[in-house]
């Protein structure tokens, strides 16, 4: 019987046939059909066979070493690849990150750099002195009321004639259009003002509540802050702000502090001294003989030349007082009448009290206006030393050279006091 290599690897249950002898078995490969042919005997058996096709059997026993070789090449591309991606995913990152814009627009990418609509929340705008246009919209954009500082800074370029921006402070939205920001800057019922009427012949106190009640501060913020004199510039012998807080209608940008706003109203009197051709070192005695006249001279503009008449005709005259109840009724404090008793006239203790005390009282008495001012630089050419009103109620006054009339008229003021019940009402 011819031995045939392949029956020991066969078991008997193998689903193989063995019938066919090796010269006629097909060949499982190119170099066995050579074989063959050649008529050279078969000296490679095939170590291991199974149900699966001959060729799918070579293959796992004969290929096995390049499949190792090309699952490492395998590995070896599939880092590579992914240094590459790496690489690519950073260096698209640091685009990205450097030119987001520039790729946005190149893609139609970008979004608007502006808002749509009128806003949301209040939001207070402050316009310096000096601002121009850029910074105008770096402020916007900066308190989010425009987008960005190009859709503020755009528009304002276009626009003809240029937009011209006033100081101050404004009311707006946040998230507006860029539009409608410019057109709440142009409309000046967005700006926000703070109105405040100091009428003439107000005291510091009174001064104080209409300030505090015209801004929302309080009068004890600017009684703290007048106590140091000097910084205001106010001459060495004043002993007050009283006289140095012009009478006048006042603007404030909201958030100016007590010492600020009291700075405004020094400054505007200084503005109204020099523009009378005060000298400096004049401005106490002006200011304080203006506010005596302030107080005293009525209504009647021409009477406020006339008094600066008397209590000039008084200065110069040795042995005269100046005998001013104004004076007298505000040293005690009583700063809403100028009625006086003889015991307040006769008190020393009160350095206002210009029945006791020669010259000028130690300081102004009131807020005396550019009137006042005018008067007590060019008193009226007269010989009076005595003035009395004879009707409160319309001002009328007379003016009285010697004592005897000076008498006579006070008598007519008398009588018209003791007229009526609404007279009277005048005289208490």
């Amino acid at each position: 019987m011819t031995f045939n290599p392949f029956d020991e690897l066969f078991s008997e249950n193998d689903p193989v046939s063995t019938d066919a002898s090796p010269e006629t078995a097909p060949p499982q490969s190119r170099r066995e059909a050579r074989a063959r042919e050649a008529g050279a005997p078969l000296t490679a058996p095939v170590a291991v066979l199974t149900d699966e096709p001959p060729s799918r059997r070579n293959a796992a026993l004969v290929v096995e070493p390049h499949q190792r070789r090309k699952r490492t090449g395998l590995w070896v591309g599939l880092s590579i690849l992914l240094v590459f991606l790496l690489a690519v995913g950073g260096f698209g990152l640091w685009a990205w990150t450097t030119y987001q814009d520039q790729i946005r627009d190149l893609f139609g990418w970008s979004e608007p750099n502006d808002y749509v609509g009128a806003g949301t929340d209040e939001v207070l705008i402050t316009i310096q002195d000096g601002d121009i246009g850029s910074d105008v919209a770096m402020t916007l954009a900066q308190n989010d009321v425009v987008k960005t500082y190009e859709a503020f800074y755009d528009l304002l370029l276009v626009q003809d004639p240029q937009v011209n921006f006033f100081p101050g402070t404004y009311s707006l939205k946040k998230q507006m259009s860029a539009q409608l920001a410019l057109d709440a800057l142009n409309d000046p019922a967005n700006k926000l003002v703070q109105t405040v009427l100091i009428p003439e012949g107000k005291t510091i106190w009174e001064t104080y509540e209409l300030l505090a009640a015209g801004t929302g501060l309080t009068v004890a913020d600017f009684e703290a802050a007048d106590d140091d004199l000097a910084s205001f510039g106010l001459p060495a012998q004043a002993v007050n702000l009283d006289g140095y807080l012009f009478p006048a209608q006042y603007t404030f940008e909201p958030g100016l502090d007590a010492r600020a706003i009291l700075q405004q109203l020094v400054d505007r009197t200084v503005q109204s001294l020099d523009a009378a051709g005060v000298a400096p070192e004049d401005r106490f005695a002006v200011l304080t003989l203006a506010s005596i006249i302030q107080r005293e001279a009525g209504s009647n503009p021409d009477d406020f030349y006339k008094v600066s008449r008397v209590f000039t005709n008084r200065l110069d005259t040795p042995g005269w007082k100046l005998q001013s109840d104004a004076t007298v009724a505000y040293g005690t404090g009583n700063t809403h009448t100028v009625w006086t008793t003889d015991a307040e006239r006769a008190d020393a203790a009160n350095l206002y009290n210009t029945y006791v005390h020669e010259g000028l009282p130690v300081g102004p008495i009131g807020a005396a206006g550019d009137l006042a001012i005018d008067a007590a630089l060019h008193p009226v050419d007269g010989p009076w030393y005595f003035f009395v009103p004879v009707n409160l109620a319309t001002g009328e006054t007379v003016f009285s050279e010697t004592e005897s009339q000076h008498e006579a008229a006070a008598e007519q003021l008398r009588d018209w006091c003791r007229a009526s019940d609404e007279n009277a009402a005048y005289c208490d």
